[in-house]
């Protein structure tokens, strides 16, 4: 693969989105290449926790490759629009931890990116924003509905309508961004969140991506009875016998993921 660098290391694996002369911008063969190794990897047992970055310091992710888009006609345009949107549900959906190392521009698809992961930790130079509306089109990967979910209808509507950027401390301000570090620190930040999450419970981990993910698609009763049942297969687990076992014995638990 050339468009998508990957390195895994002590169970965590890091995604670098690879064309920092196009700012990182996403392309078909760019998706593919990702959905391949999100594919590889949430059935490796050897990975517990993704990263996913952008080469450079400029640019996470500025968006689409404009180079294709403006070759698109309606079904074509379709296609590429429900293939990215497949792409980043099986990046949210994909049952582990999905960490967004924000550097630099987070723009249009890359935005739309950055929130199909679980957690967004930027530097402090990131600038999120959707300013597809600048380009006659609206988001196709997911931004009109994820951007909703995270910062709410009005905040919504202000960036998809107007398409200007916010900074990361803006983002962070309005739930985008988890939080915002220096841009030296910004991957040892992420590391350490990272190995926090590698350790954690792989069970309990999956369990509780799922029961919110699945929670925002239902209406609350639905929800709480999903909850019920997730916690019940937690409670069935080994790692929760060995959870509390480690807690009682004032020791560190080590989980297996059983």
């Amino acid at each position: 693969m050339t468009n998508v660098l990957s390195e895994l290391n002590n169970k965590v694996l890091t995604i670098t989105i690879n064309r920092p002369d196009k700012l990182n911008a996403l392309n078909q063969a760019t998706l593919k290449e990702l959905n391949a190794i999100i594919d590889h990897a949430k059935d490796d047992d050897e990975t517990a926790v993704i990263i996913i970055t952008g080469a450079g310091e400029k640019a996470f992710v500025a968006g689409a490759d404009i180079s294709e888009l403006a070759t698109t006609d309606a079904m074509t345009g379709m296609k590429f629009a429900s293939y990215g949107q497949s792409v980043f549900n099986n990046i949210e959906n994909c049952g582990k931890p999905v960490i967004a190392a924000v550097n630099g521009f987070a723009l249009g698809g890359g935005c739309e990116l950055a929130m199909a992961c679980h957690l967004r930790i930027a530097s402090d130079n990131a600038k999120f924003g959707q300013p597809e509306i600048k380009l006659g089109v609206i988001p196709g990967f997911g931004g009109t509905q994820r951007l909703t979910r995270l910062v709410g209808k009005g905040k919504s509507m202000e960036m998809n309508l107007l398409g200007d950027m916010v900074s990361a401390h803006k983002a962070e301000q309005i739930g985008l961004a988890n939080w915002v570090v220096s841009q030296g620190e910004l991957m040892p930040s992420v590391e350490k969140v990272a190995q926090q999450l590698a350790q954690s419970a792989p069970i309990a981990i999956s369990m509780t991506i799922d029961a919110i993910n699945k929670g925002l698609e239902c209406a609350l009763p639905d929800a709480l009875d999903y909850e019920v049942k997730a916690f019940g297969i937690c409670c069935a687990s080994e790692d929760k016998n060995e959870g509390t076992s480690a807690f009682l014995e004032k020791r560190q638990a080590e989980f297996k993921g059983k």
